[in-house]
């Protein structure tokens, strides 16, 4: 309705927020028939509610429409400025218009999480009592950063970043809506995908360089928005990168290869393109491990650890904190002495066997444990190696076939330039080759 159009001048994420759940774009796990919070947002079960998601992701948003149902109040209070004081505050104003006039109040505070436990402990006896009904947001895990008692009393909902296409519709929507640029302006292809890049999940984000863009095209008395007024007014240039098309397996290539070929700089670079262009980091942290064994293996074989734990920690955290431990393990991987043995070995061992190279196990390693093995002759004259002090001791493993066959072979560097000298003994020994033993 037009009364309720909002001002021009105000921001247009704001002038954009959904005045319907109809108009909500993603959360649709939260948002589906029946559930807690439609319930809420269409008037129905009053229950205190923590909202925990990311930055953008419509946390204030389905505050408002919470408030907006029949016979509510709307208070919001931000963490990063009021004190007990105001939230005493702000309870007491809602007790009186609950008993003089009936109303009930929607207590919304943002950034909850940097409430002190003695500024959460105020709120708990108007939750209890429902004197207000809380709508808490937060962009931290609730479980680590807002007390129990708190916790107990409210239903705890996790918020989704909003996906590609997700962001792509409210950016769409904005330009065309009367509320947003009213179609005064149109928003080219690249522009478009620009802006979703930008974003990260982030409607806030999107919606803001959109029109920052738009007052830069209108400016100028342009009637589209293109890439380059987009990169000129958000102070960040497009990174060239389809993560469908040959950028994504070029950069991915050329970021591998820095790595293998120890350009730490290179491959950091590589790196910041594709976290810059909004690539999944979890794809990134798998491609560092892979690299880990098949570029570096033994010869450093802490390498490993060291991507496994970044893979855990980008998906613990997120981005943008994740960008840290890819950096880390992109450092470690491209400074790392280089072998490429591991994979050579267990793909020549894999060679042999789908040749057809797979005899038969040797009796004095098949299992003795069951019953009739021993009348099979299995396990008999199974010699143990920690029976005699070095450990080693001469005794034939693999298949007839494969006696003598060599797989792996050290390259001689980091790691491997003791394992260069031991693998060769060890072979000696095992094949009766060194009655000597070895350590």
């Amino acid at each position: 309705m037009a009364g309720d159009r909002p001002s021009p001048h105000t921001p247009l994420p704001v002038r954009m927020r959904p005045r319907t759940l109809d108009e909500v774009v993603g959360q649709d796990h939260l948002l589906g028939p029946g559930s807690p919070l439609r319930r809420l947002v269409e008037g129905a079960a009053p229950a205190s509610i923590l909202l925990y998601g990311p930055p953008g992701t419509g946390k204030t948003t389905l505050a408002t429409l919470v408030s907006q149902a029949i016979g509510r109040r709307f208070s919001a209070l931000s963490a990063l400025s009021a004190g007990v004081k105001e939230v005493r505050g702000v309870i007491e104003e809602a007790r009186r218009r609950l008993v003089h006039s009936g109303e009930s109040t929607v207590l919304f505070i943002d950034e909850v999480h940097r409430f002190s436990r003695t500024q959460q402990d105020a709120l708990l006896g108007a939750v209890e009592d429902r004197t207000v009904l809380l709508v808490a947001a937060t962009t931290e895990n609730p479980f680590f950063s807002v007390v129990s008692p708190l916790l107990s009393r409210s239903l705890v909902l996790q918020l989704h970043p909003l996906t590609d296409d997700d962001v792509r519709a409210l950016v769409r929507r904005a330009v065309t809506d009367e509320r947003g640029l009213g179609g005064k302006l149109t928003l080219a292809k690249d522009a478009e995908d620009h802006l979703v890049r930008l974003a990260g999940g982030d409607a806030r984000r999107a919606l803001t360089a959109l029109e920052a863009a738009a007052d830069s095209a209108a400016s100028k008395g342009a009637e589209e928005i293109d890439l380059a007024t987009v990169e000129s007014t958000v102070d960040k240039a497009a990174v060239r990168y389809d993560r469908q098309g040959d950028q994504h397996y070029d950069v991915i290539s050329a970021f591998i290869k820095s790595i293998r070929g120890s350009d730490v700089d290179a491959a950091l670079h590589y790196l910041a393109r594709m976290i810059e262009a909004g690539e999944d980091p979890r794809y990134i942290a798998r491609r560092l491990v892979v690299h880990a064994s098949e570029d570096i293996g033994m010869a450093d074989p802490t390498a490993l650890q060291t991507a496994v734990a970044a893979a855990s920690a980008v998906q613990l955290i997120g981005m943008p904190e994740g960008r840290l431990a890819l950096a880390q393990a992109t450092v470690h991987l491209a400074t790392a002495p280089k072998s490429n043995a591991v994979i050579m070995g267990v793909d020549a061992a894999l060679a042999d066997v789908r040749a057809g190279l797979a005899g038969s196990v040797p009796p004095h390693l098949r299992d003795g444990h069951y019953a009739g093995a021993k009348k099979l002759g299995n396990a008999e004259g199974y010699r143990y190696p920690h029976d005699v002090p070095e450990g080693v001791l001469e005794q034939q493993y693999p298949p007839d076939e494969l006696v003598g066959r060599d797989y792996y072979n050290p390259a001689g560097r980091g790691g491997e330039r003791a394992l260069s000298e031991r693998v060769p003994r060890l072979r000696r020994v095992i094949r009766g080759e060194d009655k000597g033993g070895t350590q």
